[in-house]
């Protein structure tokens, strides 16, 4: 289990959702609650709206990896209660908290107000919706942004061991093994991402890291490749590797500027190279990164001038 970002109120993995009736409901209810948010399902098995909101709401409370459970009651077997709390219809559903109803509702609700439902328990909890995999995704950014790149991909791996489908972390992981120079590795996590996540935008970002990465490795010395563009500034193959070997050495502005002026001079060189580089850089970079906003601009500048 993930520790690091962890609800400290979760409920231990496959414990999520039981059958509560009445020799238990002040167990597995009333002094759950202490620990962690319990949702009360009033059900019985006659009821059209309960088969319809039932799976539903177990859905995000499995979803929600143990930061509540749930408590189905069948109000047929457990009338006694039913009545204590007061059930006049179903399916009528209560949060508890510490030992006391803090919300509920009756009747079927529909996807979308049913997750609210449960991210609001969670948060009046004082708990994370996702298990504290986002905590998790940050730290490990933080990590990768102060160099400690090892530590950020054992991080990355671990937040994929608890949830396999979360693209921040596999684009995390990606960049991670760049960062530490291991492109075959860096190949194989991409290669593991689940076809659904492919185009999402930390994966499009993260092969766009890789691609770069790729080509940094056939850049030739920056220093020679600036003397050639210096010696005749329309040797644009010589522009186009000066600005990889910019970027391999964490010039991106820098590298964006030889590519604009490259666009500038013959935008169709070698099948519009120029342009296509510049937004495999755009993609690579975070899009609130200001040498995105500059490039784009000034790109935009150009195709419509």
């Amino acid at each position: 289990m993930l520790e690091l970002g962890g609800n400290a109120n979760a409920a231990p993995k496959g414990d999520y959702v039981k059958d509560v009736n009445e020799a238990n409901f002040m167990a597995e209810v009333i002094e759950k609650s202490q620990e962690v948010p319990v949702i009360v399902d009033f059900w019985a098995p006659w009821c059209g709206p309960c088969r319809q909101l039932g799976p539903a709401l177990e859905a995000e409370v499995e979803a929600a990896k143990g930061a509540v459970v749930m408590a189905k009651v069948n109000v047929d077997e457990n009338q006694m209660i039913a009545g204590q709390l007061r059930i006049q219809s179903i399916p009528t559903v209560y949060a508890f908290w510490q030992g006391q109803p803090i919300d509920g509702f009756q009747g079927a609700l529909p996807g979308s107000e049913i997750k609210k439902f449960v991210e609001k328990l969670i948060e009046a909890a004082g708990g994370s919706a996702d298990g504290g995999l986002s905590e998790a995704v940050e730290a490990a950014e933080a990590m990768l942004g102060e160099g400690a790149a090892e530590d950020a991909a054992e991080t990355f791996a671990a937040i994929l061991e608890e949830d396999p489908e979360l693209a921040e972390a596999h684009g995390g992981l990606i960049r991670a093994r760049i960062a530490l120079g291991d492109l075959d590795a860096a190949e194989a996590a991409l290669a593991a991402v689940p076809a659904k996540l492919a185009d999402t935008a930390p994966i499009e970002a993260a092969r766009a890291q890789l691609d770069l990465a790729k080509q940094a490795q056939s850049a030739g010395p920056a220093d020679d490749l600036k003397a050639k563009v210096e010696a005749d500034p329309n040797d644009h193959q010589a522009r186009f590797d000066y600005a990889q070997a910019l970027y391999a050495a964490g010039e991106a502005e820098e590298a964006v500027d030889q590519l604009l002026e490259l666009f500038r001079r013959d935008r169709e060189w070698n099948d519009g190279a120029a342009k296509t580089q510049l937004f495999t850089i755009f993609d690579a970079l975070k899009p609130t990164d200001p040498v995105v906003a500059k490039g784009r601009r000034k790109l935009s500048s150009m195709i419509f001038a």
